[in-house]
């Protein structure tokens, strides 16, 4: 255990005595978060806490919980499932009724198994497929309906050749998998893998991959890896001379760090996200006033714009907090995940939730476009309508 980092409390300093009417530091109700704040997934750790630094300001200047200021206690995992699970069996011996995150599938997977009972869990990873009823729920649309609306979209420009490159954990596990159902669904007839290549997270080349990919005549390229080993791809991608259509995780949709990659970034790198990733093109309504005020709240709190992984606690946490302000403080387990069972017309910055359905997160491929990579401008451009039809 002496490897474990318990990273301090997201205490927000002078941004929360510049807010008006913030409650007192005194007894705070604490909402444990796991995520990696160092080790290969540290980037979108850094974008998680961002995000919560400015809800846990917001939720205390509206008046908190029944008047108790909220503290986002963020353990770091390091990145390890094995340091994700001594993290989360500490804090549910503490009987906490939530833990937000870990944030990588791998991270969760190894986690969930200690939650059939409660606490809930909510993953910050759209690869991680809690079972209905459980106490495990997950941000952001599936992956599944990540690569339905990759594949369906590549299907209606003729790119029906599709290889495959994925990292050989959790992660790209099931982005392989998925990739498998999704070429197999009749509306997508002729599509088919005609390659596929894995490779470690610590790998610094896939040379032999692309050169295998190259000879195949694939007309496109899923790329499933995430921030360090996505940019190896990128790399050894752009080495080969390949100018195929590139498709990527949207754990990759950080302007931040694509504009690094422009010596080697692919003529089209698309991304199927969110609606919060294109802001500028979301028609007016309650999505469009969320999305303008999340952009709001992060260039005024902290002088940046939201990143790939932003989104992911944003929502969630958002809805933990109403949780617990409907049942108060001592809210159970129970409680919170009955209470996300039922919502629905609730409104985010990814769209309209609904958990009826069962699925664990509220959303599903009507929530998910494909956007593409403006180099030129760093932005993402929406390139499909929602469920993956192109653009007229």
């Amino acid at each position: 255990m002496q490897n474990i980092r318990i990273v301090a409390a997201l205490s927000l300093g002078t941004a929360l005595v510049a807010l008006p009417g913030v409650l007192p530091a005194a007894d705070p109700y604490e909402i444990n978060v796991i995520t990696s704040l160092t080790g290969q997934a540290a980037l979108a750790g850094k974008q998680v806490s961002d995000s919560l630094h400015i809800i846990e300001a917001r939720v205390n200047g509206a008046g908190g919980i029944a008047g108790r200021p909220i503290r986002f206690v963020n353990a770091d995992d390091e990145s390890s499932p094995q340091i994700a699970v001594q993290l989360a069996t500490t804090i549910i011996a503490k009987k906490a009724p939530v833990i937000i995150g870990p944030a990588t599938t791998s991270n969760c997977s190894a986690v969930f198994p200690l939650v059939v009972d409660g606490p809930v869990l909510w993953c910050l990873t759209p690869g991680f497929h809690p079972p209905r009823g459980s106490y495990g729920f997950s941000s952001n649309a599936s992956t599944s309906a990540l690569i339905n609306d990759t594949v369906r979209y590549f299907h209606a420009l003729g790119l029906n050749r599709i290889a495959l490159i994925a990292t050989t954990d959790a992660s790209g596990q099931d982005g392989e998998r998925n990739l498998d159902a999704a070429v197999a669904a009749p509306d997508v007839a002729g599509a088919s893998v005609v390659d596929r290549e894995h490779f470690n997270v610590s790998d610094v080349s896939v040379t032999a991959q692309m050169a295998r990919i190259k000879a195949s005549g694939a007309q496109a390229l899923i790329a499933w890896a995430s921030l360090t080993p996505f940019t190896t791809v990128l790399r050894s991608f752009n080495d080969a001379g390949l100018e195929i259509p590139v498709a990527t995780t949207n754990a990759n949709g950080s302007a931040a760090q694509l504009k690094t990659y422009v010596s080697f970034v692919p003529k089209m790198l698309l991304v199927a996200a969110m609606l919060n990733q294109i802001p500028d093109q979301i028609p007016p309504g309650p999505v469009k006033r969320k999305v303008d005020q999340f952009y709001a709240d992060y260039r005024t709190m902290l002088g940046i714009l939201p990143e790939g992984s932003s989104n992911l606690v944003w929502d969630a946490a958002l809805i933990i907090v109403d949780a617990l302000k409907r049942y108060g403080p001592n809210a159970t387990a129970s409680q919170i995940r009955d209470y996300i069972e039922n919502l629905h017309g609730w409104v985010g910055i990814n769209g309209v939730y609904d958990f009826r359905d069962g699925s664990q997160r509220g959303l599903g491929e009507n929530n998910v476009i494909v956007t593409r990579w403006d180099s030129a401008r760093n932005v993402f451009v929406a390139v499909s309508a929602a469920g993956g039809a192109p653009l007229k």
